[in-house]
């Protein structure tokens, strides 16, 4: 996808955010907290157009499975016509549905979720579910990975990720544009 289309869809998208995909620094930084040695599932939250899926790609396991959870039609178009793997599995849906597409494939609990859907843009009810229901989706040792712009409050994710699991931390990453706040909660 052009830089043009990715802005064309990121004004007419509210759900969009960042006007740029996260580095490729950002992205190593993220993925380095994930054991990818081993057979993994991994839930993508918001992979817009895969900078994300194509680095898991590339280092997991033959017999692992990555599923992408978008909501923008148009990403989700985009990767199913750019991304051709077997391991990957795109749905046009909300992560709010977590529990039910994981069911589709037989999964009951993952072990990795990364996310970049933008918690600050959602109301409450709708943070609360979604981590909530994350972490009933994630099976115990692993890990709910969400990353954001580094000026979120703690209002916006941090308390969330405290009530719904046992550890939970953060570190802010400057060599992204802009600057990302990355959360690393443990089941």
């Amino acid at each position: 996808m052009s830089t043009k289309e990715y802005v064309k869809n990121l004004i007419k998208d509210p759900n969009i955010a960042s006007i740029t995909p996260t580095s490729k620094m950002g992205v190593r930084e993220v993925c380095s907290k994930m054991d990818l040695s081993k057979k993994v599932v991994i839930v993508e939250y918001g992979p817009a157009t895969g900078v994300f899926t194509n680095y898991l790609l590339k280092r997991i396991t033959k017999d692992s499975l990555i599923i992408a959870i978008e909501l923008n039609a148009n990403f989700v178009e985009y990767l199913d016509k750019n991304v051709k793997d077997p391991r990957l599995k795109v749905h046009h849906d909300s992560a709010e549905n977590i529990l039910g597409i994981i069911k589709q494939y037989g999964v009951e609990k993952v072990d990795y979720v990364i996310s970049g859907i933008p918690f600050s843009l959602l109301d409450e009810e709708t943070r609360e579910t979604i981590v909530k229901r994350t972490s009933h989706a994630i099976k115990k040792g692993g890990k709910f990975l969400p990353y954001q712009t580094f000026f979120q409050k703690d209002t916006h994710l941090m308390n969330y990720l405290e009530d719904y699991f046992p550890r939970a931390h953060d570190q802010f990453f400057f060599r992204n544009i802009p600057p990302m706040r990355i959360y690393e909660a443990i089941k």
